[in-house]
């Protein structure tokens, strides 16, 4: 029997408001297996936190002073690092919402979000799903119906049959422990396969490879 404890998801609060870093440290300190390791008030000092602290998963409100959010997230996927930079931010516009994606978050939430679903959207980040507010998975969905794609164009037509497998259950909102279960594959594997993913869709992250699978079938 493996007694192990799982591993603490390190997390990271880029925030300006310091009300606002306190009231989420509060929540995630006091919950098993998160835990906060670091805390920023504008875009560049969360991007150095990132790389000094390396947390696995970073709560990135978007609207700041010195670097925004947006320009704070790109940066630390253009940096290759590990972490899932989750956008937390009051206003639930496409514009935030298309712009926060574009640029590598894995996930969004609104400020609004009660305690259970930001502890719930820590771990699934940590995990590999994709948290979103259930007000903006509405419209992330209306976005990729929206999206122009060429005439005839699949970008799901060069993927092996496994590889579309994964990429379905991504849209699906699947982790990638997840995924390993239900094709019975082990994690690695898995890993494998999004990484083939990520460079055959031209894809920083996995919210737009499945955004991709969700342009392909609507279109």
């Amino acid at each position: 029997m493996d007694l192990s404890t799982p591993p603490t998801v390190g997390t990271l609060l880029v925030d300006d408001e310091p009300l606002i870093r306190a009231g989420l440290r509060l929540i995630l300190d006091g919950t098993p297996g998160i835990e906060v390791v670091g805390e920023a008030g504008d875009g560049r000092a969360g991007v150095q936190a990132v790389a000094s602290l390396r947390p696995q998963v970073v709560l990135m409100d978007l609207r700041m002073p010195v670097l925004d959010g947006i320009a704070a997230t790109r940066a630390i996927v253009a940096a290759g690092h590990t972490a899932a930079v989750v956008a937390l931010t009051s206003f639930d516009t496409e514009g935030f919402i298309a712009d926060a994606l574009e640029a590598g978050a894995q996930g969004f939430l609104l400020k609004s979000a009660p305690p259970e679903e930001l502890i719930d959207a820590v771990r699934q980040a940590a995990a590999g799903a994709m948290p979103f507010s259930p007000a903006v998975l509405r419209r992330v969905t209306q976005l990729a119906a929206r999206a122009p794609r060429p005439p005839g164009s699949d970008p799901l037509a060069e993927l092996s049959d496994r590889e579309r497998e994964v990429a379905l259950l991504i849209a699906d909102g699947l982790s990638n422990q997840e995924i390993a279960d239900r094709l019975y594959l082990s994690l690695p594997t898995v890993k494998t396969y999004v990484g083939r993913l990520l460079g055959k869709l031209a894809a920083t992250n996995r919210v737009q490879i499945a955004l991709a699978v969700q342009r392909a079938s609507l279109g």
